[in-house]
């Protein structure tokens, strides 16, 4: 539990949790914070799925659309996943020296997300009961019930960080889906999801060499970028559409068969530089100077090289500011747990489409002793006692990390 006596302001030790489309695992990761500032990025891990888990998901995702919530085999992944978090936690905190932590951040595992309905499964009560600490979850619904696109979420996490950056800048995180963050000099914070990010090019790897990702970028940097598919592939209407705008994991799915005819090598090549070519059609206001990379994509050099080809401005992954882009997303969902706590907006109009700054956000607390509450309850209560808030301030301070 955090030592909270030296700010007058409550400060919450948090874990965030992030299970992203691609399907590989779960990020973990501390984060001390009251949802407005980050006062310690902490450790970090990642717990992979086991296979027959990331195999049970990926056939989930083909069928979510026609199931409902008590179906047994969204039941049976939704015990698996929440089985997986709770044990990404007990690690984590081990390997923070025994760590109690005073909430968790808990985003659940997409199954399916479009237009007017998004579905993260996870049983946020059982792993309350777990790890004996207050959960917050379902991140997402508020903002999609009040006409938002509800994605992406981590904007704010982002516009957070970046303070003192000079602008425009953006932070582009490659998952399964590839989201962006734009922040220009005027303090406006846009964001959208861009395209496919690795989701792709996963399925096309795993398909033609049983490889679960192209790893070192070896298979697409080995071949020839199909200019002709490539064409192909831009020709969708979701680059069309304006800002804000955000994508389901197998939105893109049926470019796989446009791809179908090329070599494995070529095939890999194309569908990283598509990846490229997606964020490079995105129609921000000015061109960003500088461009952050987290997720996964970053790794894979055929999708950098892509990237620096057919954008401006300076690429460069999220380490350089002194960020851990495997755990951004993970510290992100610690950082929105406590400001659902507070109140705060967790989306705004420029970055879901919702129609007014929104929170979000459910807290389970399962069986808890009453202390297990008592940094919750003071952070709460600090809220219900300030001045309204002002839901168009998105400017939070930053501590230096330590």
């Amino acid at each position: 539990m955090s030592d909270h006596s030296a700010s007058s302001k409550p400060l919450l030790t948090t874990i965030g949790l992030m299970s992203g489309t691609s399907l590989d695992g779960v990020d973990a990761a501390i984060l001390v914070t009251d949802g407005v500032q980050v006062a310690w990025r902490g450790p970090s891990l990642t717990h992979p799925y086991p296979a027959a888990t990331r195999t049970m998901l990926r056939a989930l995702l083909d069928k979510a659309a026609h199931l409902d919530a008590h179906d047994p085999q969204v039941l049976a992944a939704s015990q698996a996943v929440t089985q997986c978090h709770a044990q990404a936690v007990a690690a984590l905190c081990v390997q923070a020296g025994g760590l109690v932590p005073d909430l968790i951040g808990f985003h659940g595992q997409t199954i399916l997300h479009q237009p007017g309905r998004t579905w993260q499964i996870g049983d946020a009560t059982a792993l309350s009961a777990q790890t004996q600490t207050p959960v917050v979850h379902d991140f997402r619904s508020a903002d999609v019930e009040a006409g938002g696109e509800g994605a992406p979420l981590a904007p704010l996490y982002h516009a957070a960080l970046l303070q003192g950056q000079k602008r425009p800048v953006a932070v582009l995180n490659i998952g399964g889906v590839a989201n962006l963050t734009y922040l220009d000099p005027s303090g406006t914070v846009l964001a959208c999801d861009t395209g496919p990010g690795n989701a792709l090019l996963d399925d096309w790897t795993y398909q033609h060499t049983g490889q679960t990702y192209d790893k070192d970028g070896a298979l697409a940097l080995s071949g020839t970028v199909n200019k002709a598919v490539l064409a192909q592939l831009m020709d969708h209407p979701f680059f069309a559409q304006s800002l804000p705008k955000s994508l389901d994991r197998l939105s893109f799915h049926k470019g796989l068969e446009y791809v179908s005819s090329l070599s494995p090598a070529d095939g890999a090549a194309t569908l990283a530089a598509f990846t490229a070519h997606a964020v490079a059609s995105t129609q921000l206001p000015h061109p960003p100077e500088a461009w952050f990379v987290c997720g996964g994509g970053r790794h894979n050099p055929a999708i950098m090289a892509a990237l620096r080809s057919c954008l401006s401005g300076t690429i460069q992954p999220v380490e350089v500011l002194g960020w851990d882009g495997d755990a951004l997303e993970a510290e992100c969902f610690g950082f929105l747990a406590a400001r659902s706590l507070r109140g705060l907006p967790l989306s705004l109009p420029g970055t879901t489409g919702v129609k007014a700054p929104t929170t979000g956000g459910k807290l389970s607390c399962a069986n808890l002793s009453p202390h297990r509450l008592w940094p919750c309850a003071a952070l709460m209560v600090q809220a219900a006692n300030r001045p309204p808030v002002d839901l168009t301030a998105i400017s939070p301070t930053i501590c230096p990390a330590s």
